[in-house]
């Protein structure tokens, strides 16, 4: 099992398909695309008695073509990487980074496929794609490398933030009514390798860096947050929210999901997976943030997740 993370700044455990698990799920894709063959060849030969034989032939050869491209191609497509062979055995394509494919992968899969890996140049015996698959690390065959897949035989979505502070229970309140549509994936990407290095940099360093960050999410993220919430909570709240929902996003879309997968949730919102959806009127606690008075701390006592002075959240 390998680890990757996605744009939104989720981390998921992939684990990769190997060969005697992609050769069963093919083999029960290429046992359906021959019966459906079959079945389209017989209706044709029932209904063309008198046909000429060069369109006969012309017509067999395109029905081939579609049904053993176009076949995985609409699977693919329609299902985001799944076909019933995969079904059957538990499998996904996904993209290289552990996303969901669209047509184009679907495409480059299913023709170099039909070409290349199981068709034509290994006259129909699969030989290309097994030996690819078998010499590549995670099981790709060449439609796969192609296209930038590789089939998963599981995506787990981490509880939590691994490496990242805790989310404000003051703030996940205010979090979880968010607009974050208009977050870049590089930003939450750039914040969260930032937070995860935070406690290794000097202050002053980490300040700014801090400020720099909330000031681009806070430009792109409505509404802002209470007055005085420090650049580092800022930045934790977004991104655990944005964890949250890609989190639920993919245990609730996924068919191939365990029901009993933990859904993280910040503290505050209630039960795991009942979180208060984005569009909800959700009541902002009274923040504990203030700006610091002539009364406060001294700057040497204050916690360095704290920025004095520096991030101020758009009004």
């Amino acid at each position: 099992m390998e680890s990757v993370v996605i744009g939104e700044a989720v981390e998921l455990d992939v684990r990769t398909a190997r060969l005697p698990s992609r050769s069963l799920s093919f083999a029960l894709d290429a046992l359906l695309m021959v019966l459906l063959l079959l079945a389209v060849l017989l209706v044709m030969a029932a209904v063309g008695d008198d046909a000429d034989p060069a369109l006969a032939a012309a017509v067999g050869l395109t029905t081939t073509v579609g049904v053993f491209v176009g076949y995985p191609l609409l699977w693919e497509t329609l299902t985001r990487g799944r076909s019933p062979g995969k079904y059957a055995m538990g499998l996904r394509v996904v993209r290289g980074d552990g996303g969901p494919i669209v047509f184009r992968h679907a495409l480059a899969r299913a023709l170099a496929g039909f070409i290349i890996d199981f068709g034509l140049l290994s006259l129909f015996t699969g030989f290309f794609g097994i030996v690819v698959s078998a010499s590549s690390s995670r099981g790709q065959r060449i439609g796969d490398l192609l296209a930038g897949t590789v089939e998963a035989g599981e995506l787990v979505p981490r509880t939590g933030l691994e490496g990242l502070p805790p989310v404000d229970p003051a703030l996940a309140h205010w979090a979880a009514g968010c607009e974050l549509a208009r977050l870049p994936d590089d930003l939450a990407l750039a914040a969260r390798q930032f937070l995860v290095r935070a406690p290794q940099l000097a202050r002053a360093v980490r300040v700014s860096l801090a400020d720099r960050l909330a000031a681009d999410v806070a430009a792109r993220v409505a509404p802002s947050p209470p007055a005085g919430v420090p650049a580092e909570a800022y930045l934790a709240a977004v991104l655990g929210e944005r964890h949250r929902r890609e989190v639920q996003r993919l245990t609730s879309a996924s068919p191939w999901a365990s029901e009993s997968a933990p859904t993280w949730a910040p503290a505050g919102l209630g039960q795991p997976g009942m979180p208060p959806g984005p569009s909800s009127p959700i009541p902002l606690p009274t923040s504990p943030y203030a700006p610091p008075g002539p009364d406060s701390a001294r700057p040497e006592d204050r916690d360095a997740t704290s920025s004095p002075g520096g991030f101020a959240p758009p009004g």
